[in-house]
């Protein structure tokens, strides 16, 4: 019988993600975590390390690579005020559904709850991480860490996507034992659809008229049941944010927001996949008489949160394609509604073409932007705009924060997706005041040559307070004015190439340029203050 390794716990949780098929970590190396780091260091090319500048922007790039492949993104930071600065990344992956896993430290294992007040100390730790993850523990033995690993992939892929986080004592990541790093490593398969359930939901789709289909993060792997489903039903499938992509939006029945509220007053059936039902719950408000919900979801709580009138818990792409098999030898054949469809979309897109300047500049990133290509938003007002406005071709290609709305995401984000995604051309949209949140990472696209093109919308202010400021409490502007710096030559200063585009025409060119440069392109677009139309009328439309 051959002899157990014999590996310390910063060893034996490296070797862990990489029986994961992790590639890639990013964080910042700390005293508290120097036996994993070191770890990392002698896997030599089988994990990539990627310094990033600042503890929420190594939580930020591993949230961009999960949130773009659907892997794991991984990063590692310091106990205490390391956690903290990452914890807006933990809190948006949390909201947004993605696979992010933490790996931090603690104080020594002998003064954890003792307030004595060692470096990082934190008075519980593991409880904060708790808050806003959705499974933490703690490893105090090398032999616990490829349990503990495994335990981790299993809680942030069976179910609900969420993050996870591990913490290991400062004394313990340098002690050795025996380790076992043969454990089970697979993740529990998703319930299988209930065929009673199913038979439901059948039963209303085929007595609907006008069904919609909504999508949510979890049915981005769906895509192509989703799209089934669609055509077989006649049913326009739309999102709000996370959603996007998943049916796309050049098919007849993949419709941007704003398209598909044309269809709502109709609508006689609410079918939602994966979603929580935002849009027409938070931001329509209001439902059409008589209509009726069925939801396929893998979370059970979602069910007692908007209660359907059938539903069945299950995985978006297995419940779909037992709704398809249940429908296809009992719905009558429907004639195709793609040129009705179309309409919506048209009119909408003379709708939403009041929203000036934000929608001329975002046409000419999306005719610049290849097919395939990545557009990850940012809170600002283009990026609110591109809810309603920006069409996406595939699912995963629309980046977003989810409810979280966390300023400053993404920048940071983006250099993580380009990282994931080194073949596919990348767009970071983003305000002057949400850029400076991660500006420090522009040094991290500069030493590792990812070729990020940002879009810096320069309005000199926080938009939104500033529109708010001037409209509904008498311009009385207080903290929503900003003094920025030359971008440009901040971006030069950087390493990066730096650009100044004040038309659409001189965007288009500017992005199709940057995407043949060896390293981050920033092209700044100036806008004058306040000029900006409102996208909230399409966020919280009226009535019809």
């Amino acid at each position: 019988m051959n002899e157990l390794p014999r590996l310390t716990a910063g060893e034996a949780i490296a070797k862990s993600l990489l029986s994961h098929g992790v590639d890639t970590v990013f964080g910042i190396p700390g005293a508290h975590m120097y036996h994993f780091t070191d770890a990392l260091a002698r896997e030599g090319d089988r994990i990539r390390f990627v310094t990033t500048r600042n503890e929420q922007g190594a939580g930020h790039l591993a949230y961009g690579y999960a949130k773009s492949t659907g892997r794991t993104g991984v990063y590692t930071v310091v106990p205490g005020p390391g956690v903290l600065n990452s914890a807006s990344a933990l809190s948006v992956a949390y909201g947004a559904n993605a696979p992010v896993l933490c790996v931090t430290g603690n104080i020594m294992s002998d003064l954890i709850g003792r307030g004595r007040g060692q470096l990082h100390e934190l008075p519980d730790q593991l409880a904060t991480l708790r808050g806003f993850t959705g499974w933490a523990d703690r490893i105090d033995h090398a032999t616990e860490a490829p349990r503990a690993v495994a335990e981790a992939f299993r809680r942030m892929h069976g179910g609900r996507v969420r993050p996870a986080a591990i913490e290991a004592p400062w004394d313990v990541f340098g002690k050795a034992a025996r380790v076992d790093l043969d454990v089970d490593r697979t993740v529990p398969p998703p319930p299988a659809p209930d065929t009673d359930r199913i038979g439901e939901i059948a039963r209303l789709v085929r007595e609907a008229r006008n069904p919609l289909i909504v999508v949510g993060a979890g049915a981005q792997h769906a895509s192509d049941e989703v799209a089934a489903l669609a055509e077989l039903i006649q049913a326009p499938v739309t999102s709000f944010r996370s959603g996007k992509g998943v049916v796309s939006d050049d098919s007849p029945y993949g419709l941007l927001s704003s398209a598909a509220y044309e269809y709502w007053p109709k609508c006689d059936l609410l079918i939602g996949i994966g979603s929580r039902l935002e849009l027409v719950h938070f931001r329509w408000r209001w439902m059409p008489e008589g209509i009726k919900t069925v939801r396929i979801d893998i979370d059970p709580t979602e069910f007692v949160r908007v209660r359907p009138d059938a539903g069945v818990v299950t995985d978006a792409k297995l419940g779909t394609a037992a709704l398809i098999e249940e429908l296809g030898a009992t719905i009558d054949r429907r004639e195709s509604r793609a040129d009705e469809f179309r309409g919506y979309s048209a009119a909408a897109e003379a709708a939403v073409e009041a929203i000036q300047p934000q929608v001329g500049f975002l046409k000419a990133i999306r005719e610049a932007l290849p097919r395939d290509g990545f557009f990850v938003e940012e809170i600002t007002q283009a990026g609110f705009a591109a809810r309603y406005a920006f069409p996406v071709y595939g699912p995963r290609q629309y980046v977003t924060c989810g409810y979280q709305e966390s300023l400053g995401f993404g920048f940071q984000t983006a250099v993580g997706v380009k990282i994931a995604n080194p073949d596919k051309c990348v767009v970071s949209i983003t305000g002057d005041g949400g850029f400076m949140f991660g500006l420090a990472e522009l040094a991290t696209a500069v030493q590792y040559r990812v070729n990020l093109v940002t879009v810096l919308f320069d309005n000199s202010a926080f938009g939104n307070v500033h529109r708010d400021q001037s409209t509904v409490f008498d311009g009385r502007l207080i903290g929503s004015e900003l003094r920025n710096p030359d971008f440009v030559r901040l971006a030069e200063s950087f390493g990066a190439k730096g650009v100044r585009a004040s038309t659409p025409a001189a965007l288009r060119s500017a992005i199709e340029e940057g995407f043949g440069e060896d390293g981050p392109v920033l092209i700044e677009v100036p806008i004058e203050t306040g000029s900006e139309a409102s996208p909230w009328p399409f966020a919280h439309p009226e009535r019809k």
